[in-house]
């Protein structure tokens, strides 16, 4: 799989996050087109995995106070899950992040998603919590 990211909403490598995201979390999930699309990608970072040249897996990074991330909007097509995508997008967005000294990694896991997190060294932390009608808890990233 082939990584790229880009900062913003500049190039057709957000055009192909953001396609991902409206599949999956509008069209699949079913989440209101007003939340998902907060407003604030111009001021993110945009992670896209492409196999064979096709947008297969996203994932969004909010860079926070004290020298931490939030990993944001995770998503993988349908036809392309199962297949390690995202796996492998997240632990190349944790590698850039270990590379830059990142102090520290979480996100808001919906709870079906939680052994996913949890394989890839991800502890949860706090109560679960209800975002955008579905159950999420926070992790962070253990190693």
């Amino acid at each position: 799989m082939d990584i790229k990211w880009t900062w913003g909403k500049k190039d057709a490598c957000y055009e192909d996050a953001l396609n991902i995201r409206k599949d999956v979390f509008i069209g699949e999930q079913g989440i209101d087109p007003k939340l998902e699309l907060d407003g604030t990608d111009e001021d993110k970072m945009h992670y896209v995995g492409y196999v064979d040249g096709q947008p297969v897996t996203t994932a969004r990074i909010d860079l926070l106070a004290g020298n931490r991330v939030k990993i944001q909007r995770v998503a993988t097509v349908a036809s392309a899950r199962q297949h390690g995508y995202a796996g492998e997008l997240i632990k190349s967005i944790i590698a850039d992040g270990q590379r830059s000294e990142v102090a520290h990694i979480e996100l808001d896991a919906q709870l079906t998603a939680l052994p996913f997190y949890q394989e890839l060294g991800f502890v949860p932390v706090g109560e679960p919590f209800e975002e955008a009608g579905i159950q999420h808890r926070t992790v962070e990233y253990r190693g």
